[in-house]
């Protein structure tokens, strides 16, 4: 079955089909560190559609070997790389896993992000793009305050977190995840589909598509692979990065 032709798209193929302009899209693929094998049949799979993946890396997940991979990427045009926390650890606690979150004061935040960006500028150099992913999506305004002082530029999380409203930090936000549930069960072919429509058949904003690689098992690369078909060939999709996407004009 073909990626364009895969009938589990056609809602997503239809949304496509009844836009008046181009959709942004964006694929945010969160965790590089983990699972490296995985990521590496990621990344495969978007490169053999020209899909530019943006990978949020974790620091402390890094090794020289998976350091030289995303280089090779990186600088083959295959993906764009940006830092995601320290160490991917949970200091809440109590309630949603956190790591930037209310329990981390001002200099301890200030210390992991600081610390962080050093080990990614020593094994990635100057290919780390000035974007900041939090864990789980998750971080607070001190952490805002703290990732401007610092010299970045874009937060992306979820599209669901309240804007920080700041000038100094553009979000891009990701709309769909592709491990959402509804009512604790995961979403099937279908839902995911419908809920990608959903944020095609929107305004203008740019559709952010989140992927965790570690835990896409074969089916799901096949299903992302039909997807990325689908979205590389469609006249109505213009995939982006998301640095290219706050470089863009307002309306362009």
């Amino acid at each position: 079955m073909s990626g364009t032709g895969a009938s589990w798209l056609d809602p997503v193929r239809a949304a496509l089909d009844s836009r008046a302009a181009p959709a942004p899209v964006f694929v945010r693929d969160d965790d590089a560190g983990w699972g490296h094998g995985r990521l590496a049949a990621l990344v495969a799979t978007a490169a053999r559609h020209g899909v530019v993946v943006d990978l949020a890396v974790i620091p402390d997940a890094l090794d020289d070997g998976v350091a030289a991979d995303l280089v090779r990427w990186a600088e083959g045009g295959h993906v764009r790389l940006h830092q995601h926390g320290r160490s991917h650890t949970n200091h809440q606690a109590e309630g949603r896993k956190c790591e930037f979150g209310s329990e981390r004061a001002r200099h301890e935040q200030h210390l992991d992000l600081a610390q962080g960006a050093e080990r990614l500028a020593r094994f990635l150099g100057p290919l780390v793009d000035p974007v900041f992913t939090p864990p789980w999506n998750r971080c607070t305004a001190v952490t805002a305050d703290v990732l401007a002082g610092l010299g970045w530029r874009v937060l992306s999380r979820d599209h669901t977190a309240e804007p920080f409203g700041r000038a100094d930090l553009a979000e891009i936000p990701v709309t769909f995840d592709w491990f959402g549930r509804s009512g604790g069960c995961p979403w099937g072919p279908t839902e995911r589909a419908e809920r990608i429509a959903s944020c095609l058949a929107g305004d203008d904003d740019p559709t952010g598509i989140m992927l965790h690689h570690a835990v896409t098992d074969d089916d799901d690369l096949a299903a992302i692979d039909q997807l990325f078909a689908l979205l590389a060939a469609h006249p109505a999709v213009v995939t982006m990065s998301i640095p290219e996407l706050v470089a863009a004009p307002a309306g362009g």
